[in-house]
């Protein structure tokens, strides 16, 4: 009996490091694809462009759709490339996690 309950807590402390690995991936990954777009925004601004074009916008709208970020009230097309970029950075530090500074 007690191997069997130690076997199953091994099991349990498995499956949730598994998971919280898992969630931690996901995590990374999403940060740095919002760390892309912003760096895109920001070659667009050192370039001094106004227009943002449609596919980087589509993409930065899924982000920020997704976190219900008050820029989706707003025309993606009347947004400025600096609205984008603080709505991004805003995004990103709400994945941030404190004490996780390191990248897989």
């Amino acid at each position: 009996m007690l191997i069997q309950d130690t076997c199953l807590t091994i099991s349990e402390l498995r499956e949730r490091a598994v998971a919280e690995h898992d969630a931690r991936y996901a995590r990374r990954k999403r940060i740095r694809a919002i760390d892309q777009l912003i760096e895109e925004f920001e070659m667009l601004n050192l370039a001094e462009e106004v227009d943002v074009p449609g596919e980087l916008r589509y993409r930065a709208s899924r982000f920020i759709v997704d976190a219900a970020h008050p820029l989706v009230k707003r025309r993606a097309e009347q947004i400025p490339i600096a609205d984008w970029m603080e709505a991004l950075y805003d995004l990103q530090d709400t994945l941030m996690l404190p004490g996780e500074d390191e990248v897989d």
